[in-house]
């Protein structure tokens, strides 16, 4: 194929070419790439960015010809990376579904930004990130109340504001995101009983508090300032609850069923911290649909072992959600509990744990020993 830039088009450009450019059409992905004189930045076809002025644009075979007439690539569709197509436009098409989070977006008009059709942009979506545009929407609706309950003037404002169009369904999303009413949410969770304390482990101290229902927050902290900036955190997330630590003082009735939870798990929590087997904790955890699909599926990791983002994505039978599961693994809330820390990446290399790769590195070589410790001492059945 030519490497020479294509002439300077006249305006307009070449009907075909621009046609392409502005319908966004994937078929010509590949064939040639546009570059804008004013911005000095060259991009593919389907490029989601805004489309210019067509006595701006000049067009190249190769994105080695666009650089030696002086354009830089685009940070969003990625002309130069083979790879990127799908990544830059479905990225495009969740950042337009949060920029319009006060609205409800149809698939057509999601098909219509992105300039495919809407069959293909619901396969390609679900498979990225483990939603269809439209659970996507319903999840990030709920995140946003869950944010906007505790400031704001009412229920009411708070639920319209996070794009809800009715109550029903943002009590809906309350009750299994937040696991109780919004009113109760935006009171900050009244009538809440939760136990907390800091155990010192071999990662470091550990903050651990529980509900009746089961452990809400495991957190380690690396200093006295960040184990404080996490209770404060903690307080603020629940500033409405009764919240204890359990060695304040005596513990009141209305306390107790979470005090027995967090008593229980303390030892476990510093077995696993130790890298040591465990008992089951019973976990309190609050989040979407599919945020609880991966962390049931981390816990099913067996100690000693790890998983790729890619192999869980493909346990929950959507092998393409490789981010919405690293995503779903940023927002654990319950270290050592929810073991994120035996997930890798596809190359094995030890990245994204909020507590800190060391201490990631450090869980999975306790683990590891331990297991390969366990096996060891289990004498092997002989030979029927």
């Amino acid at each position: 194929m030519n490497t020479q830039p294509m002439p300077a088009p006249a305006t307009p450009p070449d009907a075909a070419l621009w046609q392409a450019v502005l319908t966004r059409d994937r078929s010509a992905e590949g064939r040639f790439y546009y570059a804008v004189t004013s911005t000095r930045i060259y991009c593919r076809p389907t490029c989601p960015s805004r489309r210019p002025r067509p006595e701006s644009v000049r067009f190249f075979a190769t994105t080695s010809a666009a650089e030696a007439a002086g354009f830089r690539a685009c940070f969003r569709c990625k002309p130069q990376n083979p790879a990127a197509p799908d990544a830059a436009w479905l990225t495009a098409c969740r950042d337009y579904l949060d920029r319009h989070a006060d609205s409800r977006v149809s698939l057509a008009e999601l098909a219509k930004f992105a300039g495919i059709s809407p069959t293909h942009l619901q396969r390609a979506f679900k498979r990225a990130f483990g939603l269809s545009p439209r659970a996507y929407q319903a999840a990030h609706r709920a995140q946003s109340l869950a944010g906007k309950l505790p400031h704001a003037s009412s229920v009411t404002t708070a639920l319209y504001d996070s794009g809800y169009e009715s109550p029903g369904p943002a009590y809906q999303d309350a009750a299994r995101t937040l696991a109780m009413p919004p009113r109760r949410a935006s009171k900050g969770a009244p009538g809440e009983c939760i136990v907390y304390t800091v155990i010192p482990t071999p990662l470091g101290k550990l903050l651990a508090a529980a509900t009746a229902c089961g452990l809400c927050r495991v957190a380690f902290a690396d200093t006295s300032g960040s184990l404080t900036a996490e209770l404060q955190s903690f307080r603020e997330a629940f500033h409405a609850a009764e919240i204890l630590r359990a060695t304040e003082t005596e513990t009141p009735k209305s306390h107790a069923p979470a005090a027995t939870i967090l008593e229980a798990a303390i030892p476990a929590l510093q077995h696993l911290a130790a890298g040591e087997h465990a008992q089951n904790i019973p976990l309190d955890l609050r989040g979407t649909a599919f945020q609880q699909k991966v962390w049931r599926a981390l816990q099913q990791i067996p100690q000693g072992e790890t998983r790729s983002y890619s192999q869980v994505a493909a346990q929950l039978g959507q092998p393409s959600a490789t981010r919405a599961v690293a995503r779903a693994c940023a927002t654990n809330r319950v270290a050592l509990a929810v073991p994120c820390h035996r997930v890798n990446a596809s190359d094995g290399k030890l990245t994204g744990y909020y507590w800190g790769i060391e201490r990631k590195r450090k869980l999975q070589a306790a683990e590891s020993k331990t297991d390969m410790s366990a096996t060891a001492q289990t004498p092997r059945k002989s030979p029927q």
